[in-house]
């Protein structure tokens, strides 16, 4: 290779370098979430929130606010949860993204990913004629996550007790 060669590729290497250099535009800009910013709910509930707990001992901790215009009693600091709740007890969390269980399951997982990461799990068969979701029920004694799937992605997980998970697939009812 001659010398006029290598420098032209050098010149054409370094116009490329700095071309793609520089900030995105801002409708470009990638949203990144802060190191921890992920919330896990497992078959317990959240870190400050348990299954079982009572709308009034939620309420007066400070973590069940019912002064916002949902549909229902949100949680404080967690906008993709619904809380369900019977009887004065929590029963269910209904989460959306970004909101993981332990194995890392969230909206938009994808079902052999579930499959694999809950090999127990048992499919469940949403009514022909209606617009509801397949399920996946993860039983673990009497709690499960349910996963309510378009046969490719998960769209909703579920967790509490799994009474509760089945009889909200069954009865297709949601936090509204």
């Amino acid at each position: 290779m001659k010398l006029r060669q290598f420098g032209f590729i050098a010149a054409l290497l370094t116009a490329a370098s700095i071309a793609g250099s520089g900030a995105l535009p801002a409708d470009q800009t990638p949203v990144h979430e802060p190191a921890g910013a992920v919330t896990v709910v497992d078959l317990d509930g959240l870190p400050e929130v348990d299954f079982g707990d009572t709308e009034d001992e939620l309420t007066r901790r400070g973590i069940l606010r019912t002064d916002v215009d949902a549909c229902g009693p949100t949680l404080s600091g967690h906008q993709t949860i619904s809380p369900i709740f019977a009887e004065d007890r929590l029963v269910l969390l209904w989460v959306g993204d970004p909101v993981r269980t332990p194995e890392g399951v969230a909206a938009g997982t994808p079902i052999a990913e579930v499959r694999t990461r809950y090999p127990a799990a048992r499919h469940l068969r949403a009514p022909q004629g209606t617009y509801r979701f397949d399920g996946l029920l993860a039983r673990d004694g009497d709690r499960a996550y349910l996963f309510l799937h378009d046969g490719q992605r998960v769209r909703k997980v579920i967790a509490g007790y799994a009474d509760w998970a089945q009889r909200a697939f069954d009865e297709g009812h949601g936090p509204c």
